[in-house]
């Protein structure tokens, strides 16, 4: 497939890698490299990190005359890709003083110019590549909703809790106050179907059985979870998986990450700085030990993603805040379907061999780029994990 210089292909390969810079913007280049923990990546490290991926699997493959802009950047922004060579550890990140950001700046612009001249090259491109670049900025966008979560990770450790961006807008509350909605048994087809792009993880689509459950129709709310609290939630061992009740004890976990209580009542620390805890706004940056704990409490359990995407795709669905708010927790192990298959080469790396000791988050948040969400869309994170948009719907076994 060839792609003209002036292709929709083209214009959004500018318009995504300008969205990525627009967010590292509001930071001084002191920020930009500091790590907060071994999780998170320097905001220098994804502006890095995404470079080189057009860098590495595409200009390598099909620059005349290839040359890399740094030899070392190809070990020092290799992610995971054991198939390219060696990485830089990832704990060790932010000991990355340099490059510094004015160079990992030209880095990116470098590789902008050389993109847009193999892209203008049109029925010279190799078959494939329009695939294999689609597969970038779908790669990209997922790392500008990494920016944010570990940027705002980063500024939530700082004593002095600095805003990100002072307007950074509110989550929407909940328009309505949660009821249920039933769905009937039957079998189903899940995983992504027809045109348009999708990763491997949720490909092939395909047939599953499902019992009759029910969904709420909202997300569990600040309101909701401040209840699970003052009754006692992080307390009692009887919601609490043993793993979870483990991680609890020894982290001495008592309330979700960002929040810190001031007299009365509770603050929460966003990317608009710290603000007064909005009572009807979902819950956030829940494990899934908590979000369990909770659904555990209420008298509820995590859907399976299989009955999530089948609700959100059904006519006449009630349910809100699908996307768009917070990453919804699933009870699913994060596992291949049935008939799953990795590409051929480095890139094959990308989802499956992840498949081991995480689950399924399914929707998108307030961080995810416009048009990257979709209903077969798996994201995946261990149990442990709270810092990304993360929050829970609950569900429950048809009466």
């Amino acid at each position: 497939m060839a792609i003209a210089a002036d292709s929709d292909a083209a214009r959004r390969y500018v318009a995504v890698r300008a969205a990525t810079e627009s967010l590292a913007r509001p930071l001084s280049a002191e920020d930009c490299c500091v790590q907060s923990m071994p999780d998170a990546s320097p905001t220098k490290w994804h502006l890095a990190h995404t470079s080189w991926f057009f860098e590495t699997f595409i200009l390598e493959a099909h620059e005349s005359g290839f040359r890399p802009f740094d030899p070392a950047f190809r070990v020092l922004f290799n992610s995971y890709y054991q198939g390219v060579g060696q990485q830089y550890p990832r704990p060790r990140r932010g000991l990355l003083t340099r490059p510094s950001l004015a160079t990992v700046l030209a880095y990116r612009a470098d590789v902008d110019a050389r993109m847009r001249r193999l892209l203008g090259q049109g029925d010279h491109l190799l078959d494939g590549l329009a695939a294999l670049l689609e597969l970038g900025l779908q790669h990209e966008q997922q790392h500008q909703e990494l920016m944010l979560t570990d940027i705002l990770h980063l500024l939530w450790c700082n004593p002095l809790w600095p805003a990100y961006s002072a307007g950074w807008p509110d989550p929407e509350p909940s328009a309505t106050a949660s009821a249920w909605q039933r769905f009937d048994a039957g079998l189903v087809e899940i995983g992504h179907g027809g045109a348009g792009f999708a990763f491997d993880n949720e490909l092939p689509r395909h047939a599953c059985y499902l019992r009759p459950y029910e969904l709420a129709t909202g997300l569990v709310t600040n309101a909701d979870y401040l209840a699970f609290m003052a009754d006692g939630g992080y307390g009692d061992p009887a919601h609490w998986l043993a793993e979870g009740w483990d991680w609890r004890r020894d982290q001495q976990i008592s309330h979700p990450l960002y929040w810190r209580q001031e007299g009365q009542g509770w603050r929460e620390f966003t990317l608009a700085g710290a603000r007064p805890l909005a009572p009807q706004q979902a819950v956030a940056h829940l494990s899934y030990y908590e979000a369990d704990a909770y659904a555990r409490w209420a008298g509820a359990r995590l859907p399976t993603e299989a009955e999530w995407e089948t609700a959100s795709a059904a006519s006449g669905t009630r349910l809100q805040q699908l996307f768009g708010t917070l990453w919804q927790w699933t009870q699913s192990s994060y596992a291949p379907y049935p008939g799953f298959a990795s590409a051929p080469g480095a890139v094959g790396e990308y989802n499956g061999k992840f498949m081991v000791n995480q689950y399924v988050l399914r929707g998108s948040s307030c961080a995810t780029p416009a048009g990257h969400a979709r209903a077969s869309y798996r994201n995946f994170f261990p149990a442990a994990a709270r810092w990304q948009f993360t929050g829970l719907r609950l569900a429950r076994d048809a009466r």
